[in-house]
């Protein structure tokens, strides 16, 4: 059984290969995407009345399935269960600061939905199982055992639009911090 919460000392880091600089500023695209909640989730309305984290994920694992061939190989893909944890452990912090989070990646809702449970997710995670939001964006993806994943980042949006983009994220375990500080150096009115 693997140990999804826990990050192997020798992962590859990512490398910024430019796959994200076309988004900052960009608006967000007004498409409803099914949240682990059961409900339909527009964030171009959610960024618009408060400031919204999203982190976009490849796909979190589960404790008794083996993960893809080579997972901890792929520079960027080991990591979405310790980098959802982050932010539930900082959820508090994030809300006290007025901010929306979700996470969001390909797996359909009910895949989704086991994980937020398993590790008591305190915020909805959204569903791009159709690549709606994905393409829209023109976000950077990649293919695992006949999968189109997402290539992980984190968005910060406020007011319809993408004001901060995370692109590469690195330890992805670390990532709530990042957002945080930044956050608390870049107060959004």
């Amino acid at each position: 059984m693997t140990n999804l919460s826990e990050l192997p000392a020798d992962l590859p880091a990512p490398v910024d290969d430019g796959a994200a600089d076309h988004l900052l500023g960009m608006n967000v695209p007004a498409i409803e995407l099914r949240s682990t909640a059961d409900q339909m989730i527009n964030l171009a309305d959610v960024s618009k009345e408060r400031t919204t984290v999203v982190y976009c994920y490849p796909m979190t694992g589960v404790p008794v399935q083996p993960l893809p061939t080579g997972w901890n190989d792929i520079p960027g893909a080991r990591g979405c269960t310790p980098q959802s944890c982050n932010f539930r452990d900082h959820f508090e912090e994030l809300k006290s600061l007025n901010t929306a989070v979700f996470g969001l990646s390909t797996q359909s809702t009910e895949y989704q939905r086991e994980m937020a449970e398993r590790l008591a997710l305190p915020f909805e995670v959204l569903s791009d199982e159709q690549l709606e939001f994905t393409r829209a964006l023109d976000l950077s993806t990649f293919d695992v055992e006949g999968k189109t994943l997402i290539k992980r980042l984190t968005l910060i949006l406020s007011k319809g639009a993408i004001v901060k983009v995370f692109y590469p994220v690195f330890p992805p375990d670390e990532n709530a911090e990042e957002v945080i500080e930044w956050l608390k150096r870049n107060p959004i009115g």
